[in-house]
C-alpha cells in the first residue's frame, strides 16, 4: 500500500508543474487541464516520495512537480513495477506504460544539481479509470484479479 504525498500539473508546457487540491483523472486522456495529457503512452507522471527525499537531502531545493511529475507517492519502489502493472486510487486505475525516460534538454534541477532524477526514477501511466486522487489518499499496486 502507498499513499499519494501530492498530485500537480502544469498549465502550460515547458513550466514546472504546481500543487493542486485534487486531480481529476480523465480515461485514456490524463489528469484535467496538464499540458502534458493527451491521447498517449505517457499521460501520467508518478516519482517515489523516498526517492526525492533523498536528492533533497542532497542539497537540492526543490518543491512538489520540480521533476515533472504528477503525482508523488510514498510507500511503492515504483521503478521495479513492469511495464503493464496497475496501480489503483478510489476509482482511479492507472497502467504502467513506461520506466524512465531520456532527458534532452537539461533541466533547472539538472543545471544546479548536474543531475535530475526524473529520468532514471519517474514512471509513465495512462488512465484506464478516471476519478478524483488527492493528497493524503491510498494507492495500491493491483494484483491479477483486480485490474
Amino acid at each position: 500500500m502507498g499513499q499519494v504525498m501530492a498530485v500537480c500539473i502544469s498549465e502550460k508546457k515547458g513550466t514546472q508543474k504546481k500543487g493542486i487540491s485534487e486531480g481529476h483523472f480523465i480515461e485514456e486522456f490524463g489528469i484535467e487541464n496538464d499540458a502534458h495529457a493527451g491521447k498517449w503512452h505517457r499521460q501520467v507522471s508518478l516519482l517515489s516520495y523516498e526517492t526525492i527525499q533523498a536528492f533533497k537531502e542532497r542539497g537540492a531545493e526543490i518543491g512538489d512537480g520540480a521533476f515533472g511529475e504528477n503525482v508523488i507517492v510514498k510507500g511503492i519502489d515504483l521503478v521495479r513495477l513492469p511495464v503493464g502493472t496497475r496501480l489503483s486510487c478510489g476509482d482511479i486505475l492507472l497502467e504502467v506504460t513506461q520506466i524512465g525516460k531520456e532527458c534532452h534538454s537539461h533541466c533547472e534541477i539538472f543545471k544546479k544539481m548536474g543531475e535530475c532524477i526524473m529520468p532514471a526514477n519517474g514512471i509513465f501511466t495512462r488512465v484506464l479509470h478516471g476519478g478524483v486522487m488527492k493528497e493524503g489518499d491510498e494507492i495500491n499496486v493491483c494484483t491479477e484479479q483486480e485490474s
